[in-house]
């Protein structure tokens, strides 16, 4: 994994124009038929649009809004620590292929992505199981 763009201080409209450079995480899942709320072909009619699409939800703000929250929730329940990563990764060898981490654990080869759920969305997290589209 190589550093490709810092995200520090980069606008939201500036970051989703880079995310159409590539397969990131959040469309990895959907490019294989596995994600629930994005098919395919969105994502490929996404990537070759020239329109910045900043679609969003109630949903996904919570998401974002508890990202610091759910980080430091792992910490005081891990002992771990973690840093944001402020940067776009990539690979050379597949360049069309990029993440966003949320955070990376201080002292290990592990990232930390800050999901959370809603009530209505548990029973895709029975058993302590990630549902797919997340994990590809």
């Amino acid at each position: 994994m190589e550093k490709l763009i810092s995200t520090a201080g980069m606008e939201r409209e500036e970051w989703l124009r880079q995310r159409k450079n590539g397969i990131g995480g959040s469309d990895a899942g959907a490019v294989c038929g596995l994600n629930p709320y994005v098919s395919p072909v969105q994502v490929y009619l996404d990537k070759i649009s020239d329109k910045i699409s900043d679609y969003d939800n109630e949903a996904m703000r919570q998401g974002r809004d508890l990202e610091e929250y759910v980080a430091r929730r792992f910490t005081e329940a891990t002992g771990k620590k973690v840093r944001r990563a402020n940067m776009i990764y990539g690979n050379s060898k597949y360049p069309f292929m990029f993440a966003n981490v949320d955070r990376f654990v201080v002292g290990e080869n592990a990232g930390l992505e800050c999901k959370t759920a809603s009530a209505y969305n548990s029973d895709k997290w029975e058993n302590d199981e990630i549902p797919p589209h997340y994990l590809i």
